[in-house]
C-alpha cells in the first residue's frame, strides 16, 4: 500500500517512520506469546503415550466442572487425555500409586487403564479443560462412548 500526500508518496516504511516523527502512537509488530503447558511422552504415573488404532482419530476438548463437594467416581481412561486446570483444585486418587492435588495452571496427562477417582475438597468450583485423544467408537466423556471411561464399583 502507498499513501500520496502533497505531491510525494511514502510505502508502509515511511508512513511509521514519519508517524514515528510526529510522535504519534505506532503499534508495533509483535510475535506471539507462547506459554507451554505441558510435553511429554508419559503419562502422570510414568506409562508411556499409546494411541488408540481401533478407528479413525477423534480428539474432543470439553471444560468439567465440578462443584465443592463433587466426585468423578472412580473410573478409567483407555485414550490418552491432557487435563489442564482452569480454576479451582482437584485431588485425584490414584489407588495404590498414591493422590495428587491439581490447582489453577497444572497440566497433566492423565493416567490411561488405572483407576482413580477424582474429588472437589474445596469450597469453589474446579473447572478443567479436558482432551481426549482417542478414536471414533472409543470411550470420551459422555458416559457411554466419551467421561466415565470403563466404570470401576
Amino acid at each position: 500500500m502507498t499513501w500520496t500526500r502533497v505531491g510525494y508518496s511514502v510505502g508502509w516504511t515511511g508512513a511509521l517512520a514519519m508517524a514515528a516523527v510526529i510522535g504519534w502512537p505506532v503499534a508495533e509488530a509483535r510475535a506471539p506469546s507462547v506459554e507451554h503447558l505441558l510435553s511429554s511422552g508419559r503419562t502422570v504415573l510414568g506409562e508411556a503415550i499409546r494411541y488408540p488404532t481401533g478407528g479413525p482419530a477423534r480428539i474432543t476438548a470439553s471444560i468439567v466442572t465440578l462443584a465443592p463437594g463433587a466426585e468423578t467416581g472412580w473410573h478409567t481412561h483407555p485414550t490418552p487425555l491432557l487435563g489442564y486446570m482452569l480454576e479451582g483444585a482437584l485431588t485425584v486418587d490414584y489407588g495404590p500409586h498414591g493422590t495428587r492435588t491439581y490447582t489453577a495452571g497444572d497440566a497433566v496427562l492423565e493416567a490411561v487403564d488405572v483407576p482413580h477417582n477424582g474429588r472437589n475438597l474445596g469450597t469453589s468450583p474446579a473447572r478443567v479443560l479436558v482432551v481426549v485423544m482417542g478414536a471414533d467408537g472409543q470411550p470420551g466423556l459422555d458416559g457411554d462412548k466419551t467421561g466415565r471411561q470403563r466404570g470401576v464399583p
